[in-house]
């Protein structure tokens, strides 16, 4: 077994959970053994088709030549139709304490007691093919392995939906796919069909809203929120219920890219956020989620000025704090992308006693679309046998036959039954625990294709937002809608969403229509002002600079000294340090001491870090100040809004990145997050602050560049 297998604790049973142990009856060990066919023949040669002569033709008979390129032909499988692009990881969830009070779910009954997960992340809108940084929903889907079953928390990083009934769904997707005609955008809601749908659905508003938010382009997968969407229902072992909400914050806080840094990552690495996933895991820096709760009693239900039932409305924390009940680790990356993250499968209707679910009218509609989608894309009903999908809980039931059936029924395969002795048996019969009862609720109604009065109000949560926002978040909003809306060939359609912006709020609609070169909408009264500040990232920022990564801009004649300070201070708080020079190997010191370079500079751009460091050193500055990619390198990360830090002659990089002077020489460099030390500051002090600055994440209220 490799090095890297023996690091991640596979193959030592005592660093193994159940999960993984269960796996390890499915891992191959092939540098365990030699070349095989299907069919267990021993393979003297891979290399060359069997013919007739050295120049002959290929002979039908050669089984293994057949056996191989067939088996080739056939590896693809469907991809999801939305949620294409992901990536994956396993860890575990621990309880902080007891939820039997509400719940009488087995994996959220004891504090400490560990039940092993895998976490799915992903895009919506784009293909496998498409980049990680696009203005998209991020997939956050939780498939915990109870001792009582497979659970899937199926979520997203925003906490609604563009629809609220599930009938609308096929008309949302055909809408943000790329156009029928010509397959564009990939990966992109910027185009005509999409805004057409939204202007003519006012309840996408509020989702709107989040979309065009920085929430819709994180600066990692470890570093943004998680929601379930949907109001669940918690239930006593006494049949008791609860209306419950659930929230993942993460450790590292939340934080999110710009817009112009992500579409230059897009191209300078399209893997960015499955990247930093990975290599978070693979470094030993686990990510970290806090599970919280938001409860509401049964006889609280009709209490808010909206519907719980409505997807495309939240319960404001200010109204029901959120509640933390445990937490999630990733420690573990998959060994296979396509048998791991890419079959694994997740169903909103995969819960376990003590969950349950309320008539929201678009979870309902998941709970049959995530069964049967499955059906088609892992090729019949069988695929909870899958390594990554197999439960951990026993499975006993009548189910047959099939694609891929893993397992061998002996006996009866009805019920009832006398000849099996009457087995499986029901399991409810005794009134034990751990056995999977509805909710009992009095349902009547007539039939009709009406939605509820409650759920008609599509704006006033769009303004809560709004108002919520700091003056950054709003202007990056505004500028979205710009982007977007003027991606748009249809004039009529540009104007009949500024008009439902008018609802929202008339800066915005005004902001926007000038943009598009549309008119300014009428006035609406009545809008909405009211605020919820936990809803601004700039108030969810977290603490620390854990996996923070700094790029050490260098050349011939850098002071290594000061590097090697710098890198020592930050390291051990965490962050991740990278010299990068123009090209790989090393860089000669001020003296006879060399530095090595981890990247060539040309690889890499200032979007793939969160701060940069440029030292003394009059050679190597005069050298970086002429080169066009270093200086690109400053005036982007100072354009976004990242820290920076300049030691000695490293100001005059700042310089040539044509940084205000009352930035690079004034009291007031520190406010706005860039560190300038002339010889007053150690190396220590410089990296100390850069610190303090990383925690902020950027500087987005700073002066603009020079002309």
């Amino acid at each position: 077994m490799s090095a890297h297998h023996q690091s991640a604790g596979r193959g030592d049973p005592a660093a193994q959970d159940a999960k993984d142990q269960q796996l390890e009856r499915f891992r191959a060990a092939p540098e365990h053994d030699a070349l095989t066919t299907d069919q267990g023949v021993r393979v003297d040669d891979t290399d060359n088709a069997v013919r007739a002569g050295t120049r002959g033709p290929t002979l039908l008979e050669d089984f293994h030549n057949r056996e191989k390129i067939t088996h080739f032909d056939h590896e693809r499988i469907p991809e999801r139709v939305v949620h294409a692009r992901g990536a994956g990881a396993y860890g575990y969830f621990e309880p902080y304490g007891s939820l039997s009070e509400y719940t009488c779910a087995d994996f959220l009954a004891e504090a400490g007691r560990r039940t092993p997960v895998f976490v799915r992340f992903s895009t919506v809108q784009g293909p496998r093919g498409s980049a990680d940084t696009v203005r998209d929903v991020r997939g956050f889907a939780t498939k915990f392995y109870t001792r009582e079953g497979n659970y899937d928390l199926v979520g997203n990083n925003m906490p609604v939906f563009f629809i609220q009934d599930a009938i609308k769904f096929p008309d949302f997707v055909h809408a943000v796919k790329m156009e029928p005609d010509n397959e564009m955008p990939t990966g992109a809601s910027a185009h005509d069909s999409f805004w057409d749908f939204a202007s003519l659905q006012p309840e996408t508003t509020h989702m709107l809203m989040w979309l065009m938010s920085d929430r819709a382009i994180p600066r990692s997968f470890r570093m943004m929120q998680g929601f379930g969407v949907h109001t669940f229902r918690f239930v006593t072992a006494d049949g008791r219920g609860t209306f419950v909400k659930f929230h993942w914050k993460p450790k590292l806080g939340v934080h999110s890219l710009i817009w112009d840094e992500a579409q230059i990552a897009a191209g300078r690495d399209p893997d960015f956020n499955r990247r930093d996933l990975w290599e978070a895991i693979e470094a030993g820096e686990y990510p970290e989620w806090e599970l919280g709760v938001q409860l509401v009693p049964e006889e609280d239900e009709f209490s808010f000025d909206f519907d719980l039932l409505d997807a495309t409305k939240i319960i404001p924390e200010e109204q029901v704090p959120v509640r933390p009940v445990g937490r999630l680790v990733l420690d573990r990356n998959p060994q296979n992308f396509f048998a791991e993250t890419e079959q694994v499968a997740f169903h909103t209707a995969n819960v376990v006693p003590g969950i349950d679910f309320t008539n929201d009218p678009l979870l309902q509609g998941r709970n049959f679309s995530y069964l049967d989608t499955q059906l088609i894309r892992l090729g019949g009903p069988n695929f909870s046998q899958l390594p990554v999908n197999r439960p951990l809980a026993d499975v006993h039931h009548n189910h047959r036959d099939g694609f891929g059936q893993q397992v061998i029924h002996p006996g009866t395969n009805y019920f009832p039954n006398s000849l099996g002795g009457g087995c499986p048996a029901h399991a409810g019969s005794g009134g034990g625990p751990g056995v999977f009862r509805h909710y009992a609720e009095r349902v009547d109604g007539e039939k009709i294709r009406v939605r509820s009065e409650s759920f008609q109000d599509h704006y006033s949560q769009a303004a809560l937002f709004w108002n919520s926002m700091a003056d950054w978040e709003r202007r990056h909003i505004a500028e979205a809608f710009s982007f977007e809306l003027g991606k748009v060939g249809s004039v009529e359609v540009r104007e009949r969403m500024v008009g439902n912006l008018a609802h929202v709020n008339a800066d915005l609609a005004n902001t926007v229509a000038d943009s598009v070169g549309v008119p300014a909408p009428q006035a609406v009264p009545g809008v909405n002002e009211a605020a919820s500040p936990a809803l601004s990232q700039e108030n969810l920022r977290g603490s620390g600079i854990r996996t923070r990564k700094v790029a050490v801009l260098a050349a011939h004649g850098t002071d290594v000294g000061q590097v090697a300070a710098v890198r020592e201070r930050l390291t051990a708080k965490g962050a991740v340090v990278e010299v990068l020079a123009a090209r790989d190997g090393n860089v000669r010191g001020t003296g006879s001491d060399t530095l090595d370079v981890d990247r060539a500079l040309p690889t890499m751009a200032s979007v793939l870090y969160d701060a940069v460091v440029v030292p003394d050193g009059k050679e190597a500055v005069a050298a970086l100040a002429a080169d066009p990619a270093a200086v690109r390198f400053v005036e982007e990360a100072y354009r976004h809004g990242k820290p920076l830090a300049a030691l000695g002659e490293g100001t005059r990089l700042m310089t040539a990145a044509k940084l205000p002077e009352d930035v690079v020489l004034g009291e007031s460099a520190v406010d706005f997050g860039v560190l300038i030390s002339n010889g007053t500051a150690s190396p220590e002090d410089v990296a100390d602050g850069l610190a303090a600055a990383l925690e902020q994440h950027r500087y987005p209220r700073r002066p603009g560049l020079l002309n």
